[in-house]
């Protein structure tokens, strides 16, 4: 500790930290005007070796007893520390406007993605729908068309027995004859 102790007291009094904007004035003219004391250099960095060696911060350390600029270094950390503050809530404050803006847009392009696609699958179920109509109703066409097939063979059928039925009596007719006369039938004798 004492070693440390001297390794501060060698080292250069840093020089004071120039008065922020936001400071008063006559914290600033004091500043200013006042030199600091010979032993406030000692005191302050015995101070600064203190809190370093405790690791407490500069603002829960206690108050160096160096008078005027002392006090004035503190109100000057205090400020710093107030200013850095402030833009880290400002920094925390944008990115959180930045992430709710994204999540956002994020969930309006999922919403269009999701009516989009409600409309084509909507589209596809009635294209479905028209061709299972067509499709049943091409099948009916299709049943009607062999029903009308079969009705007309049925009416071949029915004219070819007709038709057969009227040769065989007219062949039973002509033999009758050939048979009654004795004569012969001139088509059979002339395949040979």
């Amino acid at each position: 500790m004492e070693e440390e102790l001297k390794k501060v007291e060698a080292q250069p009094t840093p020089a004071p930290e120039p008065p922020l904007a936001s400071a008063p004035k006559d914290v600033a003219e004091e500043k200013a005007a006042l030199p600091p004391p010979p032993g406030a250099a000692a005191d302050e960095s015995k101070a600064l070796a203190v809190v370093e060696a405790e690791k407490v911060p500069e603002t829960v350390a206690k108050k160096p007893s160096g008078g005027s600029i002392d006090r004035d270094i503190v109100l000057a950390n205090l400020e710093k520390e107030k200013s850095l503050s402030f833009v880290r809530a400002w920094e925390d404050s944008e990115k959180d406007k930045a992430e709710n803006k994204a999540q956002k847009r994020l969930s309006t392009v999922t919403a269009w993605e999701n009516t989009r696609k409600a409309a084509i699958e909507a589209k596809l179920r009635s294209k479905e729908e028209q061709l299972e109509k067509k499709k049943a109703q091409y099948a009916e066409k299709m049943k009607n068309q062999i029903g009308l097939l079969h009705k007309q063979a049925d009416e071949k059928r029915a004219l070819i027995q007709a038709e057969r039925g009227q040769e065989l009596l007219k062949a039973e007719e002509t033999a009758a004859k050939y048979r009654a006369t004795g004569g012969i039938p001139k088509k059979f004798l002339g395949c040979f």
